[in-house]
């Protein structure tokens, strides 16, 4: 549920809170106060579509923030903190928790939280394509599942059949391109590549640069060792040799002597090793060259490295024996193609079971709905058609229906040119699947038009029961809506500094009695307050 709404430069509205409540939450107030500036904001905060126009004139940017109450989400204290800033340049900054996200990501998230329906909203209803998805919402987890897996062998039919139409062209541009593959296979084969090659010769290749300087200095620690050092240490040896038998002392330094000369004999066997190892003729340095710029020209055509080089490889092996066994490549392609398409003939039947059978519970829950809306004589209808070719959806063509009156036939809802009959039907549907509706937030901005007398009585009631299981946001003109409120909210309008700024005051019992009846009637009086009364204590 929404806990806050905060909005800066919408508009009129200059800086704005509002605190809601689970329930129905009902804002009135008078024209062009700002009422349907708070749903906007809402709206842009669900990801919807921005319009510099609407920031507040003579402010750099816009900012809107929500705070939602989402438990069993995984979020820390179960809140989630939602804002949108846009600035004049038309720059989005999004955050989910903190963390920045596109538009489209707040969209995403905002879904399963929001559903908007607002003045022209009705309009959705309307198109044919979103019909299938109503009934499939109501028809449960046990369709979703199967749509879920339809919709993956869908896309992967998609896939292979695009794959199906890269022939490669005609044969002229087939045989360029196989001349092609098989020259850059021969030539990466041919260079026999070996990964960590690269590393070991560029090794190499320092030594061989810096020969001289290491032959130098290896003959000077050789000279050092072998000449200079050992003889000292000899010499040192003959000494402590004619003092070692007189104490313990001498002869455990003796030892100690001795075997740094063993060491030193060692290093100098290695010196003279190395100094060996670093002779090099010009044909090796000459080789260690070539293959070095056989590597690098190698990498500036297939990649940046001998490992993607090798990758690279592999990948036009695999092209070329697809081009040069295109007949049964394209032969594996249709046969994988057609045993998907198997697949999902067997779940479009099951969809398509499932469907007709809630079709019918809907046709009757909603036509009950719309009779306890005052469309007494209304029928509500889905039509379900079967198609030959796969749609997203399956094999389902789905279309709602309506018939108005008592011998009319069934028409689709686009038929219907009354605004309060069509927001009728919107709710009556809404109504009915309000049950099976996991989206927490519903909000419905003056869903009361063209609508009133008992139709507005029944309309009130069922946004109520649609309250009892979601948080539902309401901008109504009709006293019977608002006396149905759980939590009122009075927007009005007043001029300071010059500018016009938006408020919003949460009414006590009292303010809602006299806002219900200022709405009835368009003044409060004794009367008038008496009708606000009666209305809030219906049942």
């Amino acid at each position: 549920m929404i806990n806050t709404l905060h909005i800066e430069n919408i508009g009129i509205i200059e800086d704005l809170s509002i605190d809601l409540d689970e329930g129905f939450n009902v804002l009135t107030g008078e024209t062009g106060a700002g009422k349907t500036l708070i749903i906007d904001s809402i709206q842009i905060l669900a990801g919807g579509r921005f319009s510099k126009e609407m920031i507040r004139t003579g402010e750099p940017s816009s900012f809107v923030e929500l705070s939602l109450y989402l438990p069993n989400q995984g979020f820390e204290d179960d809140t989630v903190i939602i804002s949108r800033e846009t600035n004049l340049s038309g720059k989005n900054i999004c955050k989910i928790n903190g963390r920045m996200a596109t538009v489209a990501e707040l969209r995403d998230f905002m879904k399963d939280v929001i559903d908007i329906h607002g003045q022209h909203d009705n309009q959705s209803i309307l198109e044919k394509e979103k019909h299938v998805g109503y009934l499939d919402k109501f028809a449960g987890e046990s369709l979703l599942k199967l749509k879920k897996e339809y919709t993956e062998l869908y896309n992967k039919r998609a896939e292979l059949e695009q794959e199906l139409k890269n022939n490669y062209g005609d044969e002229k541009e087939k045989q360029r391109k196989v001349d092609l593959l098989k020259y850059q296979i021969n030539e990466i084969e041919s260079s026999n590549l070996k990964i960590g090659e690269e590393e070991e010769l560029n090794s190499k290749r320092q030594i061989m640069l810096n020969s001289e300087l290491i032959t130098e200095n290896i003959k000077s620690a050789d000279y050092s060792i072998n000449e200079v050092s050992l003889e000292n240490v000899s010499t040192a040896m003959r000494s402590l040799e004619k003092i070692a038998s007189l104490d313990e002392k001498y002869s455990n330094v003796l030892e100690q002597v001795r075997t740094t000369y063993y060491e030193l004999e060692e290093v100098g066997r290695d010196l003279a090793s190395l100094n060996e190892d670093n002779s090099f003729d010009e044909e090796e340095r000459n080789r260690v060259e070539e293959r070095l710029d056989l590597i690098f020209s190698l990498k500036r055509k297939y990649g940046n490295s001998i490992e993607e080089i090798l990758e690279y490889l592999e990948k036009i092996k695999k092209e070329l024996y697809e081009i040069e066994n295109l007949e049964e490549y394209t032969n594996k392609l249709k046969q994988e193609i057609k045993s998907i398409e198997k697949d999902m003939l067997e779940l479009s039947n099951k969809m398509h079971e499932i469907r007709a059978k809630v079709a019918q519970e809907l046709d009757e829950k909603i036509t009950l709905e719309l009779a306890d809306l005052e469309m007494k004589n209304a029928r509500f209808n889905v039509n379900i058609e079967r198609v030959e070719d796969f749609n997203k959806t399956g094999l389902d063509d789905v279309e709602f229906l309506i018939a108005t009156n008592l011998g009319d036939v069934f028409k689709p809802l686009i038929k219907i040119a009354s605004g309060g009959e069509m927001s009728r039907i919107m709710l009556g549907i809404k109504k009915v699947l309000a049950d099976v509706d996991n989206v927490p937030v519903l909000v419905f901005d003056e869903i009361d038009t063209g609508i009133s007398g008992m139709a507005a009585n029944k309309v009130a009631e069922k946004l109520k029961a649609i309250s009892k299981k979601h948080q539902v946001l309401c901008i109504t003109h009709l006293a019977s809506i608002a006396a149905k409120g759980d939590n009122n909210y009075y927007i009005s309008k007043e001029v300071q500094n010059g500018k016009t700024i938006t408020k919003v005051e949460k009414l006590d019992y009292d303010k809602k009695v006299a806002e219900i009846a200022r709405i009835a009637s368009g003044e409060v009086t004794e009367i008038s307050l008496k009708h606000a009364r009666s209305l809030m204590d219906k049942e």
